[in-house]
């Protein structure tokens, strides 16, 4: 009887069917590698076999049943140390000294499964062997993927965490299969673990083509690539491939898959420069690595007056947008996840969605995500900056029964944050926050001042100098930061607004004020107090009293005075300037 390989295995009598555990290892781009420098490969990969992974083999029970020229299939009789011989075999050959002149290494994947195999001679073949090649594939560049089966058995038997990918479609097998990736360098096939193995998208910046047929446009093109990478750096909350890695990507044709497999990458960015006459065209793509689906694109038409203002220029307007593109691809991800599979950063993400929606319900499940996020990695400064925002909310909007207690959390939750990460600008960006609903502005500002410092890009960041200078009695050049906040991210929020239209209020431009706030789609008291307010000092009456009806509909409790305490003006006569307006619409005192 014949004997078939795949997952309708037909055995004759006197063969072996058993249970087994696989290992699979490839060689990350080795078509590439061959392509570029066939007899460096080979002289490389001899020298790998022999020096690390024949060794290493051996050394935890392994027995390598079949050789390939970009890889290997190992079998292990014990499940724990095929696992820890893949685990250390990523460790040494991540370690190991660069196998060419310029820097570059060799890299695996590898996969490992617990499954049936069929037994002819020495080999091995069946559907327990094809899913460990399947895992394998799935692996980032230096990473580990398991089976189910595999993750079961190994248990807590390893000090390295593990990321639960979930079902995935796995081809030639009918049913999906739960898949567990480990990734010892910063990259997965979903989010990028960092140092702390929390998870952050990962993205590669390709060096920008220069479509001009000038070669002495390839500088420009080569350093908007590198302030791109520059800057983008600057985001914590992204994991940016390094310039080592993309650019050896300079002038190939490539395919982006391809791409953000090799690098481990979830997003790819990708751009072109054309300079004709006195004008520079830059063409910037947002791709998911993944599905090789375009994201975002932009184009920007300049005048090639000062080169390298221009430069600045557009690697501003690019790395203000990117970040809020990659974020919102990413909460596309994460809301197709079930939440108890989330992982840190996913639950901060989730929980920064909801605290932006402002409303009790929302706050209270943003803490439950953030507090979740804090029990899966206590060390995550990100996540405690959160959990006091998110507190300091509630108590300034009054939502929790014991003020006194929720600020003693704020307090203790920003202490942690600035203890374990001082260079988070986001960390100091809630803090100051959090000083100016206390009104303590002299710390606002200096924490404010840091986190500009550390990422001058972050929209929020900008948008909250516009605030703070119109709280400290600075509307006009509050109302420059805002512009240029929504300058920064056209996609800004719509909160975005209700601090143009408050610095124009302060600044007594009033017809302004009411330009942005009709632009705010949710409404809420504030809001039609301050459109009241702003009515009144144009001497619209009628248009005031309207408001006023609308604030008492909603709030009948509205009073002045009880409003006046959730404002932070520096100065008495912004404070009395408010006030005054708003008795004059005819609100309650």
């Amino acid at each position: 009887m014949p004997v078939w390989l795949g997952r309708n295995d037909v055995l004759e009598a006197d063969e072996e069917r058993r249970l087994t555990t696989i290992m699979a290892i490839d060689v990350v781009g080795y078509s590439r590698l061959m392509s570029d420098d066939e007899t460096g490969t080979l002289g490389a990969l001899q020298d790998l076999r022999r020096t690390v992974l024949e060794p290493m083999i051996a050394q935890f029970g392994g027995r390598t049943f079949k050789l390939m020229g970009d890889g290997a299939l190992v079998e292990f009789s014990s499940v724990v140390k095929a696992v820890q011989c893949a685990v250390e075999l990523q460790k040494t050959v991540a370690a190991r000294p660069p196998d060419w002149p310029d820097g570059r290494k060799i890299e695996l994947r590898i996969g490992v499964n617990l499954g049936d195999v069929i037994a002819l001679g020495s080999d091995l073949y069946g559907s327990g062997v094809n899913l460990a090649a399947r895992l394998q594939a799935m692996a980032a560049p230096g990473g580990i993927s398991i089976s189910a089966a595999v993750h079961e058995h190994v248990g807590g038997n390893l000090t390295w965490g593990w990321r639960d990918l979930g079902d995935q479609t796995v081809k030639s097998f009918a049913r999906p299969v739960r898949v567990y990736s480990l990734a010892p360098r910063a990259a997965a096939s979903l989010l990028a673990p960092d140092a702390a193995g929390r998870t952050r998208p990962s993205v590669a910046v390709l060096p920008f083509a220069n479509m001009s047929g000038d070669p002495e446009q390839e500088f420009f093109a080569d350093g908007l690539t590198e302030e791109i990478l520059t800057e983008l750096s600057r985001f914590r909350s992204l994991l940016v491939i390094s310039r080592n890695s993309t650019f050896k990507y300079k002038g190939q044709r490539i395919d982006i898959r391809e791409v953000s497999r090799d690098l481990g990458a979830d997003y790819v960015v990708e751009g072109s420069v054309r300079k004709t006459a006195d004008r520079v065209r830059v063409i910037v793509q947002l791709i998911d690595g993944r599905s090789d689906q375009h994201i975002w694109a932009d184009r920007y038409d300049r005048k090639l007056i000062d080169i390298f203002e221009l430069q600045d220029e557009i690697t501003t307007a690019i790395v203000a947008t990117l970040p809020g593109r990659i974020e919102a691809a990413t909460r596309d991800i994460v809301a197709r996840k079930k939440t108890d599979n989330m992982v840190a950063y996913e639950c901060v993400l989730a929980g920064k969605i909801l605290h932006h929606r402002s409303t009790r319900e929302a706050n209270g499940e943003a803490l439950t995500l953030l507090k979740r996020a804090v029990e899966l990695d206590p060390n995550y400064a990100h996540a405690h900056a959160w959990i006091a925002c998110t507190v300091g909310q509630a108590w300034s909007n009054g939502w929790c029964q014991d003020r006194d207690a929720a600020w003693t959390t704020v307090t203790k939750e920003l202490e942690i944050a600035m203890r374990l990460d001082d260079h988070d600008s986001d960390v100091h960006r809630v803090y100051a926050a959090v000083c100016l609903t206390r009104d303590d502005h002299e710390q606002a500002m200096y924490h404010q001042e840091r986190a500009l410092a550390l990422n001058p890009n972050d929209d929020l960041i900008v948008v909250q100098q516009g605030e703070m200078l119109t709280w400290i009695g600075k509307p006009e050049e509050g109302i420059s930061w805002i512009l240029k906040a929504m300058r920064l991210n056209p996609f800004h929020p719509e909160r975005f607004w209700n601090h143009l239209g408050r610095a124009y209020f302060v600044a007594k431009r009033y017809q302004d004020a009411i330009g942005a706030f009709r632009r705010i789609a949710s409404p809420d008291q504030f809001h039609f107090a301050f459109m009241a307010a702003t009515e009144a000092k144009l001497g619209n009456m009628a248009a005031a009293a309207q408001y006023v009806r609308e604030v008492l509909a909603r709030y009948p409790e509205f009073s002045t005075a009880a409003y006046a305490q959730t404002l932070h003006y520096k100065l008495p006569e912004d404070l009395e300037h408010h006030r005054e307006a708003l008795i004059a619409a005819g609100l309650p005192k």
